[in-house]
């Protein structure tokens, strides 16, 4: 059987979307994700993949296409290539599967099955409605069961990737722990200000700190650091983040990728989580993890990309200290 699976959003999203698609694998001769530019990285680093195609669709992400840059045709002639018998649709909470659907029944797929709220005519072979609460990656896991595709056994169903390449060169010898800054919006980024004194208080306790951040960050990345991180902006490829991150002992981010890709590895994370998008369902996933931020603010559940909230405080009443504190409960935990 030729199954296909879809998660067209992004980087952290396909990561979370790991577990659903190893189920689909153990019941597959051949897997093809689809996904966006955004999360091809992410896709490529996925147990169970044997290809992927890229897609931009018109309705994802913060700057999507027109419908005719999409070029649907095109998109509808590959999937028609692919032969495939059987499509598992991956959305988050707040999406729907049907423009999606509408494209691969063009495509000839015969069997489609999705998580939908919206009545999806004849678009939808297998149409499943997730339990609430359900963390992201279980919501997948789900949907992916009432298709037909149950874990394998002895699949634990957490997050997990590729093995990753060894990083000491860049890290230096000896443990080390993991700031990372930035976030793919701005109103999930914990300040400069207190990124760069978490930084200082950690190397006061002794720890030897890590900051982390792609290409277009390297002016955070060295303001945080300051004199004192290592300052690795800008010299990471997803892959090479991932095996930062696999030998960090705690890893301290914001609700964006490296979060989901440090689970994916087994590292606990101290999650600056800003509630505009609900913790029980965007937390690291299946490690050890302490949420810090005010989850009742009044930005909660709003999905804002810039705070709406005057002085960010939900993230913003977290200190370096806090930061500091949580490290700790961690490395206790783990010890």
């Amino acid at each position: 059987m030729r199954a296909l699976v879809v998660r067209l959003d992004s980087f952290g999203d396909v990561l979370l979307a790991g577990p659903a698609v190893r189920a689909v694998a153990a019941r597959s001769a051949h897997v093809t994700l689809l996904c966006g530019p955004v999360g091809e990285p992410a896709a490529r680093m996925l147990p169970g993949v044997d290809d992927v195609i890229v897609w931009a669709a018109p309705w994802e992400g913060f700057t999507p296409p027109s419908v005719a840059d999409a070029d649907v045709p095109r998109l509808v002639r590959l999937l028609q290539d692919g032969a495939f018998d059987v499509a598992l649709i991956l959305t988050s909470f707040h999406q729907s599967p049907l423009p999606t659907a509408l494209v691969l029944k063009l495509a000839g797929v015969p069997r489609i099955g999705a998580d939908s709220v919206d009545h999806p005519g004849r678009l939808l072979d297998v149409r499943h409605r997730r339990l609430p609460g359900r963390h992201e990656a279980e919501a997948a896991l789900d949907t992916a069961a009432a298709l037909g595709f149950l874990p394998p056994p002895g699949d634990d169903g957490r997050l997990r990737v590729l093995p990753p390449p060894d990083t000491i060169s860049l890290t230096g010898n000896g443990p080390y722990v993991v700031l990372h800054p930035g976030a793919s919006a701005p109103a999930r980024a914990w300040s400069p200000d207190r990124c760069a004194e978490a930084v200082e208080l950690l190397a006061d306790a002794g720890h030897r700190v890590v900051v982390t951040g792609g290409p277009e960050e390297t002016a955070l990345t060295r303001t945080v650091s300051g004199g004192t991180a290592v300052d690795l902006g800008g010299r990471t490829d997803p892959r090479t983040l991932a095996g930062v991150l696999r030998t960090a002992d705690v890893v301290i981010c914001g609700n964006t990728g490296p979060a989901h890709l440090a689970a994916a590895v087994g590292t606990p994370v101290v999650s600056l989580f800003a509630p505009v998008v609900p913790a029980e369902r965007w937390a690291p996933y299946g490690v050890p993890c302490i949420v810090l931020g005010d989850q009742n603010a009044p930005c909660a559940d709003t999905r804002a990309l810039h705070c709406p909230v005057p002085g960010h405080p939900c993230l913003q009443e977290v200190t370096g200290r806090d930061v500091v504190a949580a490290v700790h409960k961690l490395l206790e935990e783990s010890a």
